[in-house]
């Protein structure tokens, strides 16, 4: 089996989680390169990964050995790096979100498309065994129809945490925790639950923040299946807990928190099962397993090998970009 050979484009903090995955699956990829805006934090990158730094991003696409880059920047600079890759003939897996707004993240989306490569998104919890369970338990249609679903998302973030320049502004992340860490939850409720037909919603700052963009949000939601549902997601939980997805359907309740997932069905089974690891939801924001990540990376490699759409697409982040630009009513305010 050729390996597939990816350069890596961004060496910050959701860098890490990639290498580490990237470097358990050597036998089936190649990474030929980093590319990145500080040196010394490349130079530091590359070498505890044992990757090779590339000369630039210019090089990278003018390397026709190269067949994916992994694009690992902040929001505001997706879509002309998207851009860029695909005009160059290659396969792009983008960290989320697509972009600062729906117009931007709509034409990243287009680009690949009319270019005729891949597109990727870095939803890693859809990889997680417990959701992977729960999915596989809706597709059967076990819990039978949905009446509810909803995510509940209370964790924790520091104020140094959105001191950081750019964390938590419209211009570089887009919005605040929806688009950054409940992004991850909403994308598992549509998954599951399918398309949304209404929304009712408020969204706030709260004082235990200095940010301009949302650290609360919550939603009351009908789904065009005609199942009611809700969202309430905050960074301002101290000291975070994990997040819980809840669906009920004709036949049991489904309750996942965290990897913790318990299914009560209507004649008396429960089903149960646990996967440890955290998702960062305390002030640790990268205190979490590398191994969904893994899955992810393999399955978008066997998708460019398969000639095949990766489990998750550019399609998929436009629906839950623009379930976040409901609840946020900023249309056009991004552009």
């Amino acid at each position: 089996m050729r390996k597939t050979r990816i350069a890596i484009v961004g060496a910050g903090l959701a860098a890490t989680p990639h290498a580490l995955a990237l470097n358990e699956l050597n036998d089936e990829v190649d990474v030929v390169g980093v590319v990145g805006r500080s040196p010394e934090r490349l130079k530091q990158f590359a070498s505890t990964h044992g990757f090779p730094v590339s000369e630039s991003f210019d090089a990278v696409l003018n390397d026709q050995s190269v067949d994916a880059v992994l694009v690992l920047t902040p929001p505001n600079t997706h879509l002309e790096l998207v851009q860029r890759a695909a005009a160059a003939g290659k396969h792009v897996l983008l960290e989320k979100p697509l972009d600062i707004s729906m117009v931007r993240a709509e034409r990243a989306v287009q680009a690949c498309r009319d270019a005729g490569v891949k597109l990727g998104v870095v939803f890693q919890n859809r990889f997680r065994p417990a959701v992977q369970r729960l999915a596989a338990l809706t597709e059967s249609g076990a819990l039978g129809p949905l009446a509810y679903a909803g995510v509940d998302l209370r964790w924790w973030r520091p104020q140094s945490y959105y001191d950081e320049p750019g964390r938590g502004t419209y211009a570089r992340d887009g919005g605040g925790v929806l688009m950054t860490q409940a992004i991850h939850s909403l994308d598992i409720l549509m998954w599951l639950a399918g398309e949304v037909s209404s929304v009712v919603a408020a969204t706030a700052t709260t004082h235990l923040h200095s940010m301009e963009a949302e650290d609360f949000a919550s939603a009351a939601l009908t789904f065009e299946s005609g199942a009611a549902g809700q969202i309430l997601a905050t960074t301002a939980a101290f000291p975070g807990f994990p997040e819980r997805v809840e669906l009920i359907g004709a036949n049991g309740t489904a309750v996942l928190e965290g990897g913790h997932l318990r299914v009560f069905f209507h004649d008396g089974r429960v089903d149960e099962f646990n996967d440890p690891s955290s998702s960062g939801f305390g002030a640790k924001p990268m205190d979490f397993s590398h191994t969904a990540h893994r899955d992810l990376l393999k399955d978008f490699c066997a998708a460019i090998r398969e000639d095949r759409a990766p489990l998750v697409t550019g399609d998929d982040a436009l629906r839950v970009q623009r379930l976040i630009e409901r609840i946020t009513n900023r249309k056009g305010q991004c552009p």
